[in-house]
């Protein structure tokens, strides 16, 4: 009998590729997505589409029981929202109400793995052997870290992984900073030093499903590609495989402030939120966001296939073959 695993957020950008390495790895998948989600890019593939309403938790409890998943991954969550109640209802209502229906199903869960955020501890304020409390600085990173308090209050076999920046085939937010690369632009928010991470989502997915079957509970690890890239290395390397020549422009940070609260405005007339908006400018911006991944690396002998040349390489590829650039 195949183990089944639940993925909340299939429909995801993570949650896509989270989906084919569980397949890869002979796992039944229960893909759980909105009634209204686009999965047309899931539909040619062996899943179980399942309609879970994460907001009630007894209805959540009796879809436990009926279903008996060995293993939930919950990726499920928003990175945009106009109120903080907002952030906290998704990222960690929904999160306790998981973890709760758990508990009270009685279901024999071999491993609850919640893919949090290194927003939720904050940018990195020191050298890599320092441990740092958490400090989020955002809204988003706030209703991460609530999510986590949530979960460590239940007795569950459940693990808590932090990832960098994600980036990788289908994801839509960075797309935008490569499409004005390829139109020959290249921006940046104000002049300061950065040290920025990021985590190629192949290696997300793999090291996702790995731990599913680890020995290891209770721990939350931080997840990047183990380098420290500077301010420029994204587009510096986005250009070269492209082949294109830009015009740099470093935008100051108060125009850039203004610019985020008017499109928030605009966008808000019809409930929508804007890519770039005051929450994000405050992660966009921090200093550093590398942090030490000895621990996952320790545990389940963790090793990046993409440093950012190589997964940029592959991801830029993809999109011009599916002509999204």
């Amino acid at each position: 009998m195949k183990k089944k695993v639940l993925i909340t957020g299939a429909s995801g950008f993570v949650g896509y590729h989270l989906i084919q390495v569980a397949l890869e790895r002979d796992l039944e998948v229960y893909a759980a997505v909105r009634t209204g989600s686009k999965i047309d890019h899931l539909k040619s593939l062996p899943v179980i589409f399942t309609f879970p309403n994460l907001g009630n938790p007894i209805e959540l409890e009796n879809d436990f029981k009926e279903k008996q998943y060995d293993y939930i991954i919950h990726a499920a969550g928003t990175t945009k929202a106009n109120r903080k109640e907002d952030y906290d209802v998704v990222n960690a209502g929904y999160t306790r109400n998981l973890a709760l229906a758990v508990v009270n199903s009685g279901i024999r869960l071999q491993k609850f793995l919640f893919i949090s955020s290194l927003a939720a501890i904050g940018p990195a304020l020191g050298t890599l052997e320092e441990e740092q409390l958490p400090n989020p600085i955002s809204s988003y990173g706030k209703s991460k870290l609530l999510a986590e308090s949530y979960l460590a209050d239940f007795d569950l076999p459940s693990l808590i992984l932090r990832p960098t920046a994600v980036y990788g085939p289908r994801e839509r937010d960075i797309l935008l900073m490569f499409k004005l690369i390829s139109q020959g632009l290249e921006f940046y928010i104000g002049r300061k030093d950065q040290q920025l991470s990021f985590i190629h989502v192949t290696d997300l997915a793999n090291v996702t499903i790995d731990l599913l079957k680890s020995l290891h509970v209770k721990k939350t690890y931080n997840l990047t590609d183990g380098n420290a890239y500077d301010r420029y290395a994204l587009g510096n390397i986005t250009k070269e495989v492209l082949g294109k020549k830009t015009l740099k422009l470093h935008v100051p940070l108060s125009l850039m402030k203004l610019t985020a609260g008017m499109l928030e405005m605009v966008y808000g007339i019809n409930g929508k939120i804007p890519t770039v908006n005051k929450e994000k400018l405050k992660e966009l911006t921090a200093a550093s966001w590398l942090y030490n991944t000895e621990d996952i690396k320790r545990d389940i002998d963790f090793s990046p296939t993409y440093d950012l040349h190589r997964g940029l390489k592959q991801t830029l590829q993809w999109y011009q073959k599916h002509k999204w650039i």
